[in-house]
């Protein structure tokens, strides 16, 4: 494979690379922040997209570049409210003219603009959790009008729960019962929630919700935040824009942002979902998605909340007995701790039901 700085010049016709260095901590691609002597534009960011993940590269290119067109002319025709700065990661072209390269090993990577904004790995106070509901409404807000078919599906089954309890179930014989206490916990848990997988898209079969462009992927930490303002300027990581129900995107932020003890705490036991944080990011969000939403998208928050947690502990341990294949990890355990972290939040919104519900019902 060629080193780093080849491939990153590649995206920079304008500037010479002088640095290259890891970047994030993301689950998938491989992320690298890229350095220029160039005086209009000093960083870029640079991806290696996972293809076993990402089977369809070119797609999720062609959809990106559809969605951010679409948000920036959304916000040259109506800016945002006076004083608020909203940023969209612009694809950078290749020496070439392409929106990707590949390497002569066949490995295929973009870069795109870099958002000069922190981003935080979990909520730091109710103030932030505010700014995180917003950033993922006003997404959903600009894009509410672009019809869904206009993108491809680049994850077939991506989020559909019920597809990753079919496969949960050919690992599961595959790989039999035995296994540490933890996973049979595991496997207990799940068991006693088969029925939950099947509740959002049941709606969608029944016409109840409907297709719209989503984010896919919404945690707190593809939220790009501003230091001195404390306002969410963007959302970054669009590798999973494609057509679904907002309900995932809704549920996905709710998941990440309401766990104060964060993904990879060692403390699973202690797990909680934070309702005064779940009020703030549906405050946020509401702010400016309430006026596309109906009574049904309003019906099933609830549901996404809780199934998205339970989806991705389903995910985690379902890549645990299948020997790791998905997600990267630190270790043999890694991804058996990542599902009893996401199980434990389902537990927490179960017992929180009652709380939850009348939030949402005040949002109305």
């Amino acid at each position: 494979m060629e080193d780093l700085f080849t491939i990153a010049q590649q995206f920079s016709p304008e500037g010479r690379v002088v640095d290259v260095r890891e970047f994030g901590n993301g689950n998938i691609n491989h992320t690298f922040l890229v350095t220029l002597d160039n005086n209009r534009e000093d960083h870029f960011i640079l991806q290696r997209i996972n293809t076993q993940v990402f089977s369809h590269p070119d797609l999720i290119m062609r959809n990106m570049r559809i969605a951010t067109a679409y948000i920036q002319k959304r916000l040259d025709r109506s800016p945002l409210s006076p004083g608020r700065r909203w940023e969209v990661p612009r694809v950078l072209i290749t020496r070439d003219g392409g929106d990707h390269w590949i390497g002569t090993d066949g490995s295929f990577w973009r870069a795109m603009s870099f958002i000069d904004a922190a981003s935080f790995d979990m909520i730091r106070d109710t103030d932030h959790a505010r700014e995180v509901g917003y950033a993922l409404g006003v997404f959903h807000t600009l894009l509410s009008d672009l019809p869904a078919e206009t993108l491809s599906d680049t994850l077939e089954g991506f989020h559909v729960t019920p597809r990753y309890m079919r496969h949960y179930d050919e690992v599961l014989a595959k790989c039999g019962i035995d296994g540490p206490p933890d996973a049979q916990y595991c496997r207990r848990f799940v068991s006693e929630r088969r029925a939950l997988a099947p509740v959002l898209e049941n709606a969608r079969a029944e016409g109840r919700l409907i297709l719209r462009v989503i984010h896919g992927d919404p945690k707190v930490n593809n939220i790009m935040m501003d230091t001195a303002s404390g306002q969410a300027v963007s959302i970054i990581d669009l590798d999973t824009v494609k057509p679904g129900l907002v309900h995932y995107d809704i549920g996905d932020s709710l998941r990440s942002g309401c766990n104060p003890l964060g993904e990879e705490t060692g403390a699973w036991e202690k797990v909680r979902f934070d309702t005064d944080c779940c009020r703030a990011i549906l405050e946020g969000y509401l702010k400016t998605a309430r006026k596309f939403l109906t009574g049904n998208d309003f019906a099933y928050l609830y549901e996404s909340i809780r199934l998205i947690a339970f989806e991705l502990g389903l995910r985690f341990f379902t890549d645990y007995l299948e020997g790791d294949v998905y997600f990267k990890v630190k270790g043999p355990e890694h991804n058996l701790a990542r599902a009893l972290v996401q199980f434990r939040l389902t537990r927490s919104i179960e017992e929180q039901e009652t709380a939850i519900r009348a939030i949402i019902r005040t949002m109305k």
